[in-house]
């Protein structure tokens, strides 16, 4: 669980911010933020000045919310006519999180405070999440852990005429023994995912709205997206694409399987994404530009005569190679065009090179990684070999 002392350096570096933005604190009101913070996900409104002492104001569960809570100054969720009492008369500008507030819940909270100014500050709360502590490299690492011991065990169960369906069903419930708690939570708005991907041949072509590389049929025009009940055919790439969550912090991680031989368009895929990945490891250090990242694989895909394939089927290609993960899936960084910002010691990011040939598969690799002066640190750590069974 989160510690106070985590919890201070956090919230240390979110007013140091804040002061130098003159603004007069920050209100969280989206539960994964209230969570990073105070350590506790039930439903509540978080208020950091920008000096002071926090508070959390509780909806839901309150007596929970007095045990969880690294915070000490826990309060019931006052009326409208008691909340703007809450906050100094000095507080003239509240940061708040416009990428994520519904615009209900915007203008609720602007009416509770009528006559303050709102400010957003979805960048810097982003950006102060994507660093890591050591605290959270651990937590990372411990989903790494765990999540590898389930990809080894895939050979065991892994057969001939099985469905995509059964298959991520078998893969799913020994992940759900293991411990991982299946939220895997993204930030951007119209994304949903249900613990991770299936997807062989057989719906290897099919595009979608997940914004991945890779998306599968899945069981319905309402899920569209992950395994379907076709049967995954023999002598093809079996790409399972799945997060590991423990203790609310994601690894994103991906491993091929095929049962019998494979075609040497995507042995030649295969080794393209191994060769992007390598370069992208290597050059995972302070300083390194997200977008030239982002292009050199790009290159390298089109050298290979790949650049139609990466990322996604042909017109239908994710725009980033590589995205943050922690307590969201979806975190900064992104290696991708349009991001021209440096890499910082600590982050995390899961590096997904791969390609789409439809009629023939789907095959790539992904691991997730701490940036370092060394370059990626290997928190999925297992050997990136496709398993032949």
């Amino acid at each position: 669980m989160l510690t106070k002392m985590e919890s201070e350096q956090r919230i240390i570096r979110l007013q140091k911010e804040l002061q130098e933005k003159e603004i007069d604190g920050a209100l969280f009101i989206y539960p994964i933020d209230v969570y990073y913070f105070a350590g506790t996900r039930q439903n509540s409104a978080l208020w950091i000045p920008a000096q002071g002492n926090p508070f959390l104001l509780v909806k839901k569960s309150y007596s929970r919310a007095r045990v969880e809570s690294v915070i000490s100054d826990v309060r019931p969720f006052p009326s409208s006519k008691e909340f703007a009492a809450q906050f100094a008369a000095d507080v003239k500008k509240v940061g708040f999180t416009f990428d994520v507030a519904p615009v209900q819940q915007y203008n609720f909270y602007l009416k509770l405070l009528a006559g303050r100014e709102f400010v957003d500050i979805s960048a810097v709360n982003r950006d102060i999440r994507s660093v890591k502590s050591d605290w959270e490299l651990a937590q990372m690492r411990n989903s790494g852990a765990k999540v590898c011991e389930v990809y080894r065990q895939v050979p065991q169960f892994l057969k001939e005429g099985m469905r995509e369906l059964d298959m991520a069903a078998e893969f799913e419930c020994r992940l759900r023994k293991a411990g991982s708690e299946g939220y895997v939570r993204m930030r951007a708005y119209n994304q949903e995912l249900f613990l991770g991907l299936c997807v062989s041949s057989a719906t290897a072509g099919n595009p979608g709205f997940f914004d991945g590389a890779v998306t599968g049929r899945g069981l319905s025009n309402a899920a569209p997206h992950g395994a379907s009940t076709e049967v995954m055919p023999a002598d093809t790439a079996l790409l399972l694409d799945y997060a590991g969550i423990f203790n609310g912090y994601i690894v994103d991680m991906t491993r091929v399987f095929v049962i019998g031989k494979l075609a040497p368009e995507l042995e030649h895929a295969f080794a393209t994404s191994l060769a992007i990945q390598k370069y992208l490891v290597e050059n995972l250090k302070p300083g390194a530009i997200c977008e030239e990242l982002f292009l050199k694989a790009a290159e390298m895909a089109a050298a290979a005569g790949l650049a139609q394939n990466f990322m996604g089927a042909p017109g239908e290609n994710a725009k980033f190679v590589g995205h943050g993960c922690g307590l969201e899936l979806d975190e900064f960084p992104v290696l991708a065009q349009g991001f021209k910002v440096p890499l910082k010691a600590g982050q995390t990011l899961a590096i997904e090179p791969k390609f789409v040939l439809p009629g023939i598969g789907v095959i790539g690799i992904e691991n997730t990684f701490a940036v370092s002066s060394e370059g990626g640190v290997k928190l999925t750590d297992m050997p990136d070999d496709i398993v032949y069974v």
